[in-house]
Parts: C-alpha cells; sequence; structure tokens
C-alpha cells in the first residue's frame, strides 16, 4: 500500500483517534464511516482470534447501525460483547462511542467454515478485469480524505449504477495485521458516493446503515463494487452492491438511505 500513515493511531485498547486519511466527505470535519466500518470488524476479529484460537469462526455477517455523526476525534470502541455463544455460531457485538454518546454498533454474526467445494455456485454478476476500467478520481466529486485515500477505476453505467474496482492507499492500523474482510468492510461504504444518482450538490443522501454478508475470505488489494443506487419517491433510497475481488464474488452489501434535496 502507498502512504506513510494509517487511517487510525491506536492508543489503547479501546481508544483510537482518525489521521487525515478518515476526513468525510459530506463534511471533511466529521468522520468518513467507511474506515470506522472496517476498524469495527477488525476489533470483533482480534478479540475472536484471542478468545478461540483453536476453533475460529469467520465474520460471515457485519449489520452495522450508524447512530451519528463522529467528529475528527478520539473515540473508544467498547469490548466486544457475546450476544449469542455457540459451538459454532455466534453474534458478537461493538459499539462506537465519541464523548460518551455511541455513534455507530456492529453486530457481527461467526460461523463455523465447512468445506462446500463440492456444492459451492455462484449467480452473482461478475466484475470487468481490472485493467478494463478507466482511473476515476472520486476527489473531483467528493471532499474529504476518505475519498482521496482511495485508488478507482470506474465503469459510469448510468445514474446510480457503476461497476468500480477501489483500493485502500493506507492500512487500517499501523503494526497491526487486518484480515482482507476487515479491509473489504472498510471499503464496502464507499458504494454509495460511487454510484452516484444525483450529485452531491442537489441532494444529500447519507446512509443510516450497512449490511454485508461475505461467503468467501476475499483477497487481493483491490476490491470490487457492481453498484445500484435507487431513490423512492419518498426520501428513502437504497444503495445494493456485490462485493468482488480478482477471482470473483465474494458476497454483497446493502445500504439504507435518507434523501434531502439540498
Amino acid at each position: 500500500m502507498n502512504g506513510v500513515s494509517s487511517y487510525f493511531h491506536r492508543l489503547s485498547e479501546t481508544a483510537f483517534e482518525p489521521t487525515e486519511h478518515v476526513g468525510g466527505a459530506w463534511n471533511p470535519d466529521e468522520q468518513h464511516i467507511a474506515p470506522v466500518l472496517g476498524l469495527l470488524a477488525h476489533v470483533v476479529e482480534v478479540e475472536h482470534a484471542v478468545r478461540r484460537p483453536d476453533v475460529p469462526l469467520v465474520l460471515a455477517r457485519a449489520s452495522y447501525d450508524i447512530l451519528g455523526v463522529i467528529p475528527m476525534d478520539a473515540f473508544e470502541i467498547s469490548p466486544p460483547r457475546l450476544v449469542r455463544p455457540g459451538r459454532t455460531i455466534e453474534l458478537v457485538e461493538v459499539t462506537l462511542s465519541h464523548g460518551g454518546r455511541a455513534a455507530a454498533t456492529l453486530r457481527a454474526w461467526m460461523l463455523q467454515p465447512n468445506d462446500t467445494d463440492a456444492i459451492s455456485g455462484i449467480p452473482l454478476p461478475t466484475m470487468p478485469d481490472r485493467e478494463t476500467l478507466p482511473e476515476w478520481s472520486p476527489a473531483d466529486v467528493w471532499p474529504g480524505g476518505a475519498i482521496r485515500s482511495i485508488d478507482a477505476r470506474r465503469d459510469a453505467v448510468g445514474p446510480g449504477r457503476s461497476r468500480a474496482w477501489i483500493r485502500p492507499q493506507h492500512p487500517l492500523l499501523d503494526g497491526e495485521a487486518i484480515s482482507a474482510r476487515s479491509r473489504m468492510l472498510g471499503m464496502a461504504d464507499f458504494a454509495n458516493g460511487i454510484a452516484t444518482r444525483v450529485a452531491p450538490e442537489r441532494a444529500l443522501y447519507p446512509n443510516i446503515d450497512l449490511t454485508a454478508s461475505i461467503f468467501r475470505e476475499p483477497a487481493g488489494e483491490w476490491f470490487g463494487l457492481d453498484t445500484s443506487v435507487s431513490f423512492g419517491p419518498d426520501g428513502i433510497g437504497l444503495t445494493e452492491s456485490v462485493l468482488s475481488d480478482a477471482d470473483g464474488p465474494v458476497g454483497t452489501s446493502s445500504q439504507t438511505l435518507t434523501v434531502r434535496p439540498r
């Protein structure tokens, strides 16, 4: 990865601070939620590896709720709480707080891996080869350090419809091994700004959640987003993406939007 700085610095076991690479797209003085979601997944995976080193489960579904904006300031992530314990299935929850106020939560389903290669099949659409897509600068559309922190190649199919390959230029944290799942979850939220239905000057359309299901371990540094953005007539929208790596689809993500014309 390029660059000399991570997205976050760890201050303690539960405290972190953002770097300039986390600045938001709607407001550069607030944190972009994309890297935050990856960090929350990383915290869950680190605790799980310590607690279950011999019989590890994998993070199969990540369901995030975005409860409020997060200033470009230090914050706390609660120790993961085991909501549903089990030998082959677990549900784990973590909460990010700033100044004593909860700002984001993650509920992660951890599942036992099994050998299902003989019956596997993936009918989801595949991404075009990365080199066939033109380079694209999302910073031409959006402000903020987070948008400037990714490399992108994009096929803009039409309003609210795009296929893009993106790559983070920085690690989530310096000096810590980050799984491919956490890195992908730290990129999934960019979908809403890459497949724009209308320019941000015409409307605000932040997402209030993100749910991703990952059925195969991702590989590589580049992640594919085959994204469709829909706006309903009553101020509610939906961003849906097929998540891919170079070998094909690995999962899907969904974001609920609040759409507010300027």
